[in-house]
């Protein structure tokens, strides 16, 4: 942590006074190691479904150095690799997503803006159809952000992409506003996203997404909150045939997780 010169000061002018207590004092440890878990009325990634409307559990893990070195680990069950979405489903059984990521965060000098670069890996666990493409996928990232503001672009670097061949290039670019209500403790979210596969030969997974909710925390880690989503995925890309309803519809969710 860097301190500001006014506090070098200030340690200066009482140093004589002051070695006793620092030889006693215990340094900050550079290491913070968080947990969380949480339970939602379903699970929504980039605007689409991945639990047919149904609830999730979710839970993870995160390690942050002091120098902005970050890594992580979360995982959530999922559906929609058994769903018969287009082309077919590719998964006889699974219903885990587990995803790896690291990363390194960290300010441009005093000017208030933040960056972000990193990598995640999905990790799809079960049994796939013979001949089948895994729906394991790796993305790096990169974001900026000032204040409540944040942009991020996500690219595909496997070969594969979702189940997808040849999807390499494929990316998910959004803008998030995460606005603080005075000090009530409710932070009003907004969140527009774009995505554009690569390599389909076809534009019908192509969509743009969008998102409006708000979160009230509390001192203790505890988040509740509630969001509506849309996008405007076309059904030939998105409607599964078993319920005739395309994942990508709007939803409403609501959901409590506690950070540790």
């Amino acid at each position: 942590m860097r301190k500001s010169l006014l506090s070098l000061a200030v340690i200066s002018a009482f140093a004589t006074p002051s070695l006793s207590f620092a030889a006693d004092a215990t340094p900050a440890s550079p290491h913070t190691v968080t947990y969380n878990v949480g339970l939602y009325s379903q699970y929504i990634f980039r605007g689409l479904t991945q639990t047919n409307e149904d609830l999730a559990l979710q839970g993870g893990l995160d390690y942050a150095h002091a120098s902005g070195f970050y890594a992580g680990a979360w995982a959530s069950n999922v559906s929609w690799l058994t769903d018969p979405l287009p082309p077919t489903a590719a998964y006889t059984s699974s219903s885990l997503e587990l995803d790896l990521y690291g990363g390194y965060a960290s300010t441009i000098g005093d000017t208030g803006l933040g960056y972000n670069v990193g990598a995640l890996q999905y990790i799809y666990p079960g049994s796939k159809v013979a001949g089948a493409k895994s729906a394991e996928t790796t993305e790096v990232y990169g974001s900026l952000s000032y204040k409540w503001l944040a942009a991020k672009l996500s690219v595909v670097v496997s070969n594969g992409v979702f189940g997808f061949r040849n999807g390499d290039g494929t990316w998910y670019a959004e803008a998030n506003a995460n606005y603080p209500i005075l000090d009530t403790g409710v932070t009003a979210n907004l969140h527009l996203g774009r995505q554009e596969f690569k390599g389909q030969g076809t534009n019908v997974f192509d969509y743009t997404d969008w998102k409006i909710g708000a979160t009230k925390s509390w001192s203790n880690g505890v988040n509740l909150g509630a969001y509506y989503s849309d996008t405007n995925a076309k059904d030939a890309g998105y409607l599964v045939a078993a319920t005739n309803k395309n994942i990508g519809d709007s939803a409403f969710t609501v959901f409590i997780q506690k950070t540790f």
